[in-house]
């Protein structure tokens, strides 16, 4: 509790709010907050330039190596088949008699890591009637060899699969028969390794991710000179701005305080006061929306915030009743005292009726501040435009009372609008989310 009052005292003093104001100014200002921002929303465009290049190019990569590993396939396959379907032209049958006679001279018998002929004698399995190498386990098992001279026969033309061998090599084996007549007599099988091709594709594949590496590198840097390029007028027009508005916060301020201290009239001393607040929320409002103050929210009692700043406000003869409920928000304490206090000021200027005395009620609970005055009331027509900027009522003023309420209900996730009749006087309520406090 004495946290929260000492919170809402320190915002609502107009010399503590000013003080806590340019203290914040002067830590932030080398730090210079927006055109920090802007810096990370390099690094961002940054990574974003290199995400988008990366995935890019990942596709790429991805479909290139596709078409590589079926296009090599598919070489392959019509190569091995063109081989067995040569050595099946190659040799012969004459009435059940097979002439092996031409393998002898033929390099396409010795091209391939494996070269066979078989022939299924009646009763029997598929055998090697010709192998090259020479040796156990170069063809594939019984099983498999009586499966592909099958296939072979029913298909009557080339068959293409992928066998592993004995000793663990991937082989791709290609049929070719061999007719005596009308019917199949034998059948050409030569096999080659898969594994140079693989490792032609693996090489492939991995020269594509280096390069995908050094582009994805080069746009990172390419995007970051860019948007280097492109922020840096922007950073340089933050500096100069945050530089004019630490300057015209000493220039205004300056004369402000020789003449509150030149004047003698009390209703000059007020205005004073009030033009410093004015010019002292606009600066504010500059100053956050530029980055260059950050908004700091704490929790604090909005019913005492609402109580000090009544307090300290000249009655001048008016009439200004208050009636809180204890209320804790999460806010700035500085912005949220400049609201409430435009709100009263507001009520005390325009809501008196001629010849009448004043009376403003402000009123706290749940999160929501009320004021209403009793004058002639808004019309329905003017309860959105009197929250705009440089809206002046009968009495004048420079305008921006309201517009900066609306402006702080809105950077503290709340509402600021009308909420009487016309002829009921106005009722103007600054709405806020409501903060829990846990025990």
């Amino acid at each position: 509790m004495a946290a929260h009052r000492a919170g809402a005292t320190r915002a609502a003093g107009p010399g503590a709010g000013r003080r806590a104001g340019a203290a914040r100014t002067v830590g932030t200002r080398g730090r210079r907050p927006a055109a920090a921002r802007l810096r990370r929303m390099r690094w961002a465009l940054t990574l974003l330039y290199a995400a988008t290049s990366a995935v890019s190019l990942v596709a790429l990569v991805v479909i290139a190596a596709s078409i590589d590993a079926k296009s090599g396939s598919r070489d392959l396959d019509s190569e091995i088949r063109g081989r067995a379907q040569a050595l099946s032209r190659a040799i012969w049958m004459d009435k059940g008699t097979l002439h092996l006679e031409p393998l002898s001279e033929d390099e396409l018998a010795t091209a391939s890591d494996v070269t066979a002929v078989l022939q299924r004698p009646e009763g029997a399995g598929a055998q090697a009637r010709w192998l090259r190498p020479k040796g156990d386990g170069v063809l594939p098992a019984g099983s498999r060899l009586d499966e592909l001279w099958e296939t072979t026969v029913r298909d009557q033309g080339p068959v293409l699969a992928t066998i592993g061998a004995p000793d663990g090599r991937r082989l791709r084996w290609a049929t070719a028969p061999v007719w005596d007549t009308d019917e199949i007599g034998a059948v050409v099988l030569i096999a080659v390794d898969l594994a140079p091709q693989e490792r032609g594709h693996t090489e492939l594949v991995l020269w594509l991710a280096a390069g995908c590496v050094v582009l994805v590198l080069v746009s990172a840097v390419a995007g970051h000179v860019l948007s280097g390029k492109s922020i840096g007028p922007s950073i340089r027009t933050l500096d100069q701005q945050e530089q004019f508005l630490a300057e015209a916060a000493h220039e205004l301020r300056t004369p402000l305080a020789t003449l509150r201290l030149a004047v003698a009239g009390g209703d000059a001393v007020r205005l004073v006061d009030h033009l410093d607040r004015l010019v002292t929320g606009l600066l504010s409002r500059a100053r956050i929306d530029t980055g260059s103050r950050p908004l700091e929210l704490t929790p604090l009692r909005l019913d005492l915030l609402v109580e000090q700043v009544v307090e300290e406000l000249p009655r001048r003869g008016a009439h200004v009743s208050v009636l809180t409920e204890p209320t804790v928000v999460r806010g700035d304490p500085d912005l949220l005292a400049q609201a409430v206090r435009n709100l009263v000021e507001n009520a005390l200027r325009h809501g008196v009726p001629a010849g009448e005395p004043t009376f403003v009620e402000v009123s706290v609970a749940a999160g929501k501040v009320s004021v209403r005055d009793h004058g002639p009331g808004i019309a329905e027509r003017d309860r959105e435009r009197i929250f705009g900027d440089r809206v002046t009522g009968g009495r004048g003023g420079i305008g921006v009372g309201l517009a900066i309420v609306r402006w702080v209900a809105e950077l503290h996730g709340g509402r600021a609008y009308v909420a009487s009749a016309p002829g009921e006087g106005a009722m103007v309520e600054l709405a806020l989310p409501r903060f829990i406090v846990r025990s």
